[in-house]
């Protein structure tokens, strides 16, 4: 079922990405009242250079209707 994807900037560990795609799932389970087995997430680094392409051209942009929050930039 649901896969969570995450985009963000290089420089964190391996660990603290772990730590956070758990908690996001553990959330996620919580909210949808699922069990957390049935969730994915992963974390993807997307240079600084390559974001406003790879990321705020088809995610983040304000005509994409799919953003429930948007960033405060």
């Amino acid at each position: 079922m649901p896969h969570i994807t995450v985009q963000m900037y290089p420089g964190r560990s391996d660990e603290l990405k772990k730590k956070l795609a758990e908690a996001l799932v553990k959330t996620a389970a919580e909210v949808l009242q699922r069990e957390p087995e049935h969730f994915s997430a992963s974390v993807q680094d997307v240079p600084q250079d390559e974001w406003k392409e790879r990321v705020y051209k088809d995610a983040v942009d304000p005509s994409n209707k799919e953003v429930f929050v948007r960033p405060g930039y």
